[in-house]
């Protein structure tokens, strides 16, 4: 498959954001830029508030405090609109198991366009899943599950990626080809992974440590 890596100028600026859960503060004082044409780590063990960072960032929680704006070519972009331009996979996001493989990517494909240089049958070719086409997803191994996650995510046209626990499943064929569709798919995107496994995210540009803002939140 020749895929043509697209540019789309993307940016999300923090100021200060935090968020709790009751009286708890998970994470407090962010201040952070993430912008187009990089691939950020979100680092921190376990129950640390990475996936809630992530939510927080794809628009699905709100911040507790602080402020998050969006920007797509240097227009701003509202809160509502931002699920448009927004690639996730995550262990938290089910698949249609009662669907084959065939029809969850049409599926998927009514709400999101196709990068260029790619199209149905070349996602399924990606899949390295000989065989699988027209199989349930329910009878789907989880690490099968998990490479048809990502290669929905990955072969989506947005301008944003953003990838929970990534390698979560996958033995190490599986982890190997995860490296390789990050290189293929990941180029000129805002790209971030929540991550606490360092084959997930070593070749980072820029890495967040959720933990460096566990002291604020005690405060």
């Amino acid at each position: 498959m020749n895929y043509e890596p697209s540019t789309m100028n993307y940016k999300i600026s923090l100021e200060n954001i935090g968020r709790r859960f009751n009286r708890d503060w998970i994470f407090r004082g962010i201040d952070y830029t993430f912008q187009s044409g990089k691939i950020y780590a979100i680092l921190g063990p376990n129950g640390s508030g990475k996936s809630t960072l992530l939510q927080v960032l794809n628009g699905s929680l709100s911040p507790s405090t602080g402020k998050i704006d969006y920007f797509f070519e240097d227009k701003p972009v509202e809160i509502d609109a931002v699920y448009k331009h927004l690639s996730l996979a995550a262990p938290y996001l089910e698949l249609i198991e009662e669907f084959t493989l065939s029809e969850m990517v049409d599926f998927h494909f009514k709400f999101k366009t196709f990068k260029s240089g790619t199209d149905k049958e070349g996602l399924i070719d990606l899949l390295a899943m000989p065989g699988s086409k027209n199989k349930l997803i329910k009878y789907f191994s989880s690490g099968m599950k998990q490479r048809l996650k990502l290669s929905l995510a990955f072969c989506s046209d947005t301008p944003m990626l953003m990838l929970d626990e990534p390698t979560s499943n996958l033995d190490s064929q599986g982890v190997d080809w995860y490296l390789s569709m990050v290189q293929q798919f990941a180029q000129n995107r805002l790209t971030i992974i929540c991550s606490n496994q360092e084959h997930e995210y070593s070749f980072c540009d820029e890495q967040l440590n959720i933990s460096e803002f566990k002291v604020k939140a005690l405060i």
